[in-house]
């Protein structure tokens, strides 16, 4: 799996924050099946769907991939 970069933070609006983490993988996010005892994870993109306001997937920087959500403050 790709490593992310770290993640960006803007707060500029008074009730939201905006988050974008990029990865060089081109494949968008997908559900998969949560692993309690092997450590592959699955956990994260429910998550982020549950605690934010919005999601959007945009491509690039070059091959890769942009996470951006928005959170309340």
């Amino acid at each position: 799996m790709p490593t992310p970069q770290r993640p960006r933070c803007h707060a500029h609006a008074a009730d939201t924050v905006h988050v974008a983490v990029s990865d060089p993988a081109p494949a968008p996010p997908r559900e998969r099946t949560q692993d309690l005892n092997g450590g592959t994870g699955g956990f994260g993109w429910p998550m982020i769907r549950r605690l934010t306001r919005s999601v959007d997937i945009t491509q690039g920087p070059g091959p890769g991939k942009t996470i951006h959500v928005r959170l309340a403050r």
